[in-house]
């Protein structure tokens, strides 16, 4: 009886903290509850930044601090042992090592472990603020706009890392180029090949900050020739961005329209009386209400073509006998 509801709490704990099914009043209480305290933790880190405001609520700003990394801490210890009720065909701990690798995983313990090293290493106070910032990553288990983008740059990882090779060999041509054309004329400043890479990443981006410019005709060819590939450079990582999202935001609404059309068939959902069914449907693939009126409008009209040709059909067999007509 012990082992049973050992399991069962363990169950509880899953379907809180990992089950996306499972939506119950207690869980989004936890879920309101990470987010608010995930920000809180993002303006403790700015504003322990000023140091006249933190000198002053020190003893405020190390008590929060050390209570967050209580929750955070008990939040990825209770994942860790929940996490075996994801798979029952699979053991526990194969389900706890496949979740600690993934990214949500990777991210929980990077939001605690600097506060943990700091107490073995001494870290500079400046440096642990910024490393605490990761925190805010935790925020993308609860938004599915930002799962979205992830699962955008996850399934884009090739294209975005044949961009960065590009872009790279670019770097070195153009540092290369420009140390040979400029170093007589500013030896100081192109003084050698890794030197002139400073100057090639902010023509090639196009930020051109100005405070180093080539001043030889030739120079000056390179650098606007440099610049105009940079343009397209630059358009390459946005283009596969908005491409992959715009496929990912279409997959998804063809995932919602097969759940209609499921429920549908099961007679489980009206698409006029069932507002609030279909709302939470909405919410849980992450469409727009706009989105979601145009798949409704579209199988709304499916059905009355649906219903239209059934009565059409029906002309064509005998009432009495039920033998087809001929035409």
């Amino acid at each position: 009886m012990e082992f049973k509801a050992w399991y069962k709490l363990r169950r509880f704990i899953y379907d809180n903290l990992h089950n996306e099914e499972h939506e119950s009043i207690l869980s989004r209480v936890i879920n309101i509850f990470l987010i608010i305290l995930i920000i809180g933790n993002t303006a403790a880190v700015l504003l322990e930044s000023i140091n006249d405001l933190y000198q002053s609520y020190q003893l405020l700003f190390d008590a929060f601090e050390l209570f967050s990394i209580f929750i955070f801490t008990l939040e990825y210890l209770l994942r860790f042992w929940a996490i075996a009720e994801k798979d029952p065909f699979e053991g526990a701990w194969k389900n706890r090592w496949l979740w600690i690798r993934s990214g949500g995983a990777i991210i929980d313990l990077l939001a605690i472990l600097p506060a943990y090293i700091n107490f073995f290493v001494h870290l500079d106070l400046r440096f642990l603020r910024i490393l605490r910032l990761f925190r805010l990553l935790k925020l993308t288990r609860y938004f599915v706009s930002l799962q979205i983008l992830l699962r955008v740059i996850k399934r884009e990882k090739g294209s975005f890392q044949a961009v960065i090779f590009i872009l790279l060999i670019m770097i070195i041509i153009a540092a290369a180029g420009v140390y040979v054309v400029e170093n007589k004329a500013q030896p100081e400043v192109f003084s050698s090949i890794p030197a002139s890479m400073w100057w090639a990443v902010v023509t090639l981006t196009t930020v051109g900050y100005g405070d180093v410019t080539p001043i030889t005709p030739l120079g000056r060819f390179l650098g606007a020739l440099i610049t105009i590939l940079g343009v397209g450079l630059a358009a390459l990582p946005a283009g596969i961005l908005a491409n992959g999202l715009a496929n990912e935001l279409r997959q998804r609404k063809h995932k919602l329209e097969l759940r209609f059309r499921e429920l549908l068939d099961d007679a489980e959902i009206d698409l006029i009386e069932d507002q609030e069914k279909i709302e939470i449907l909405r919410k849980e693939v992450g469409l727009s209400k706009e989105q979601m009126q145009d798949i409704l409008l579209e199988l709304i009209h499916e059905r009355k073509k649906e219903q239209l040709e059934q009565e059409k059909n029906k002309y064509f067999f005998c009432p009495h006998c039920g033998h087809k007509l001929p035409d």
